[in-house]
């Protein structure tokens, strides 16, 4: 997103970060910024979300792609990771 548009993507963002973790028990959210911004006065945005065995991953994905939709200037990705146990 372009630098000018950092605090109203962060409210908007945060907003639905608190509203989800207040409906799905166990749900943590974090929202990190990359630090400085490129050559084109772009920011990048990356949402954390750790949640118990029983949240819709998927339905978490859609809301807040709906939510940062405005302020996009490249395609989202998601990356999902599981906990490692010793000796894995």
């Amino acid at each position: 997103m372009h630098a000018a548009d950092l605090a109203a993507c962060v409210a908007a963002v945060s907003a639905l970060q608190a509203e989800l973790c207040a409906r799905c028990v166990g749900l943590q959210a974090e929202l990190l910024r990359r630090p400085g911004e490129d050559a084109n006065g772009l920011v990048t945005l990356m949402e954390v979300y750790r949640w118990p065995a029983a949240a819709d991953a998927a339905e978490l994905e859609a809301q807040a792609a709906a939510a940062s939709a405005p302020w996009l200037q490249g395609a989202r990705h998601v990356e999902v990771f599981e906990p490692v146990s010793e000796g894995s």
